[in-house]
């Protein structure tokens, strides 16, 4: 089931945010987990991020898991943002997989702003 959150349209596309993702998460599951980890490359100019969200901690073994990268070099908000990009990138993904926020697919609206533009 999708739970129905407020969206913005991109390209004729609905996409909920991830502020809004996270404040339902945070009103509807009181005993969650997000975790976040920085994943160390050879890269310096590549920042990747893995997210666990975990809805209930009493049963840790029900967890969704997912990465995401951002390269300091591409897309306007890269250039200063690229640690912080991944890292809510990760979340949004791993909150995509509990359907929470799902409109049409799991792009995020600033993946298919970013596509769009042709980086």
């Amino acid at each position: 089931m999708t739970i129905q959150l407020p969206t913005i349209d991109i390209k004729w596309k609905k996409y909920v945010l991830v502020k809004d993702r996270l404040s339902y998460f945070n009103d509807n599951y009181p005993n969650w987990s997000v975790v976040t980890q920085r994943v160390l490359t050879d890269e310096p100019w590549i920042e990747i991020f893995k997210a666990t969200v975990t809805p209930d901690c009493d049963k840790p073994n029900r967890v969704f898991t997912w990465y995401a990268q951002a390269k300091w070099w591409e897309w306007f908000i890269n250039k200063t943002a690229a640690l912080e990009n991944a890292e809510t990138s990760a979340i949004w993904r791993a909150l995509a997989f509990m359907w929470i926020g799902i409109t049409d697919w799991i792009a995020s609206a600033e993946e298919v702003t970013k596509a769009d533009s042709g980086k």
